[in-house]
């Protein structure tokens, strides 16, 4: 019988070693370049977010006072500094929830749980922000704009660390916060803040922020918690009834607010003030119409989303303008 030559055997790779597989594991990470860290902490203090400062006109627009450069000036700072104030608690919030954000679908993104800003950074930073927003606001506007703005942020890290997790605090804290914001407008340019007006945003407020959260129950339903773990507790019913009282009571003050003369007819063409209450009503029934569906989710996306309901707004602006010029 002939012999059958054994096969050539592929050569084999040399073994890492231990002590190199050990050095490759404890080797650190390189550290993020100075560009990427900036980029991570401007991503972290949420832009998309700013537009909600904008409330900050409310209360000057409602009275008449956006037109000169002390207001315009004055307001444009306190914009800046409650923006600030905001990027403080995302900055702290996303520090203090690396870890978990590190096992979650989608917030494992966030640079500071993605590792493009070191969570002691983020920590400085966010600190910083919180100190000396107010303190520049007591120095540059008045102590009532920096009392508002130290209550915010003491309101919303609280939110932070527990309040998120407390049924129905949860929902006053969020509509506080835009409350804060219609609020220092007013307070930056000593404009007195009418209890119409005050019951109307922050009802209106509360509209939006159950509208979102039961949208958010809707799409996650039966895995609620994998986005905020709080929805397990609400049910949509409940979430439902909430949206839709906010809203009767938000239109009722409103309407209130634009029966209340202060004292002064009308001398314009038309009662502006008055007929703004059908553009205003008109607003919120659309809005619902997303609730409904259970697609309402943040207030500035679906406002310029839908261009029915942005025209509607724009209408209602256009009513409010020539009430206030008296035209």
């Amino acid at each position: 019988m002939t012999e059958t030559a054994p096969s050539p055997r592929a050569p084999r790779a040399p073994e890492t070693s231990l002590l190199e597989q050990r050095t490759r594991r404890e080797r650190p990470a390189p550290h993020p370049r100075a560009g990427a860290v900036l980029s991570g902490l401007l991503r972290t203090a949420r832009p998309k977010q700013w537009v909600k400062n904008v409330l900050v006109l409310a209360a000057p627009a409602a009275a008449g006072r956006l037109f000169s450069a002390h207001a315009a000036t004055r307001l444009a700072l306190v914009f800046a500094l409650f923006t600030a104030c905001a990027a403080a608690v995302y900055l702290i919030n996303d520090a203090r929830d690396a870890e978990a954000d590190r096992a979650h679908p989608t917030k494992r993104h966030r640079p500071v749980a993605a590792g493009r800003v070191p969570v002691p950074l983020a920590y400085a930073v966010g600190t910083a922000l919180a100190v000396l927003a107010p303190a520049a606001a007591a120095w540059l506007t008045s102590p009532a704009v920096a009392a508002l703005l130290t209550a915010y942020i003491g309101m919303q890290l609280a939110y932070c660390v527990s309040l998120k997790h407390v049924l129905v605090v949860d929902l006053a804290v969020v509509t506080t916060g835009f409350l804060m914001r219609a609020m220092i407008g007013g307070l930056a340019l000593g404009i007195p803040l009418s209890r119409w007006f005050l019951i109307t945003t922050g009802f209106g407020a509360l509209f939006m922020v159950a509208a979102k959260r039961y949208s958010e129950a809707v799409q996650m339903a039966g895995k609620a918690g994998a986005t905020r773990a709080l929805l397990t507790e609400y049910t949509t019913g409940y979430l439902r009834f909430v949206w839709q009282l906010a809203a009767g009571v938000a239109v009722l003050a409103y309407c209130l607010w634009a029966l209340e003369e202060g004292g002064v007819p009308h001398t314009g063409l038309l009662p502006w003030r008055q007929l703004s209450m059908v553009a205003f009503i008109l607003a919120v029934l659309r809005y619902a119409v997303f609730a409904d569906r259970g697609t309402a989710g943040e207030p500035e996306e679906v406002v310029l989303r839908d261009r029915a309901l942005a025209l509607i707004g724009l209408v209602w602006l256009a009513m409010y303008g020539l009430a206030v010029a008296n035209w």
